[in-house]
């Protein structure tokens, strides 16, 4: 009925046999998890919810989570094959910041200005393919001017890659925007580039990530007076909330995320709906990453719950409302019970941010396993046509 060559339990079942066909007791027992859940997933008929399952699964299988989600290495998707043309390009543009050359400028301070506003209105409407065309010369040129502008220019470098899978390229992305950060002493862009690098690590580094936003909030402390900096300090407990989750520790999570709710529930949410760097920080964000954590922690219900509470389209940028759809379409789709506003969830997400979702390993596992359990006479046009965009074939 699917094809599922490309599903992250196909990869499992693919590495599972490399390795000596190990069957599926023995990963279960090397993963922690239950042989049933190992079999249910190599079939496509149950997801990974959890980010410390994809770790344990692939540490098993002695891969790298992103082997596991193949992200990055493989074709055949649109948005990513029209983005993955520029990548070599931008990671040559990075190496030569890295390296400290510097090109002369070739376009005005005003063109500059208003290439970079034009690529952050399509960082907000997650067009990672039209970014990646523009970045190569926008990061040259950011560079002969250093400062602010390259921070700003390399942190959105990261964000692209990161959604395009490219991890190790967004890490060295986000390399660059701390030291431009950090020449120039500006705080709240110190802030916001360790963000990106926290965000850029591997999931396989979640206790990494998390002891870096811990001392990124220690070291920015005495400089929460600038609103600026305290929205980052909210973003920064954010992602040590998560990171902490994903690494077991859940006492250290919670003081994480009481310290940005109590930091959002004094600013509010942004005027504008994006804040600084368009990061949105605020009550709604801290919701939205609540959910996240209950995802994280395998709580279905709790996720549901906050669901009600939080307003998505205050934001501006669409990934957080994707965010939303998504991890209320996965929470609602555990058990099997509810598939149909799963699936109503899912298209909301795919409306929000069409590329991301499209790339989103865990949203295409997500309609697959929706498809697996629809009957065969039965499954809804709505999920044939949403699969359809996503390069899913279901039998007719």
């Amino acid at each position: 009925m699917t094809r599922k060559a490309d599903t992250i339990g196909a990869r499992i079942r693919y590495w599972r046999m490399r390795r000596g066909g190990m069957t599926q007791a023995v990963l279960a027992g090397l993963a922690g998890v239950s042989q049933s859940y190992v079999s249910q997933v190599e079939s496509g008929r149950k997801t990974i919810d959890r980010r410390s399952t994809l770790v344990a699964l692939a540490a098993a299988l002695q891969v790298t989570v992103a082997d596991l989600l193949g992200q990055g290495t493989e074709p055949g998707d649109p948005a990513r094959d029209s983005a993955a043309e520029h990548v070599p390009v931008i990671w040559s543009a990075l190496i030569e910041i890295e390296d400290g050359e510097r090109r002369p400028s070739t376009c005005t301070r005003e063109q500059l200005i208003a290439d970079i506003y034009r690529i952050d209105q399509l960082r907000m409407s997650c067009n990672y393919p039209a970014m990646a065309r523009m970045l190569p010369g926008l990061l040259l040129e950011a560079a002969a001017v250093g400062g602010p502008i390259l921070a700003q220019v390399a942190y959105q470098a990261s964000t692209c890659l990161r959604h395009l899978g490219y991890r190790h390229l967004a890490l060295n992305a986000a390399r660059v925007a701390v030291s431009a950060a950090e020449d120039i002493e500006d705080p709240a862009w110190i802030g916001a580039s360790r963000f990106a690098y926290a965000q850029s690590l591997p999931i396989e580094s979640a206790s990494l990530a998390a002891r870096a936003a811990h001392r990124s909030l220690s070291e920015l402390q005495a400089d929460a007076a600038d609103e600026r900096v305290r929205q980052m300090l909210g973003q920064l407990h954010l992602s040590a909330a998560l990171t902490s989750t994903v690494s077991g520790r859940m006492d250290v999570a919670e003081d994480h995320l009481a310290e940005a709710a109590r930091e959002a529930a004094s600013l509010g949410d942004p005027a504008d709906g994006a804040g600084f760097n368009g990061c949105g920080f605020g009550p709604t964000n801290v919701g939205l990453w609540e959910m996240s954590i209950a995802a994280e922690q395998g709580e279905s219900g709790r996720v549901i719950e906050l669901s009600r509470k939080v307003r998505p389209q205050v934001l501006v940028a669409s990934i957080r409302q994707q965010s939303y759809w998504l991890d209320l379409g996965r929470a609602l789709a555990d058990g099997g019970r509810r598939d149909a506003e799963a699936l109503a969830a899912f298209v909301q997400a795919e409306r929000a941010a069409p590329v991301p979702f499209v790339l989103n390993p865990l949203a295409r596992d997500a309609v697959v396993a929706l498809a697996q359990r629809a009957r065969r006479r039965a499954i809804p046009d709505e999920l044939r046509v949403l699969a359809g965009r996503m390069g899913i074939s279901l039998s007719a």
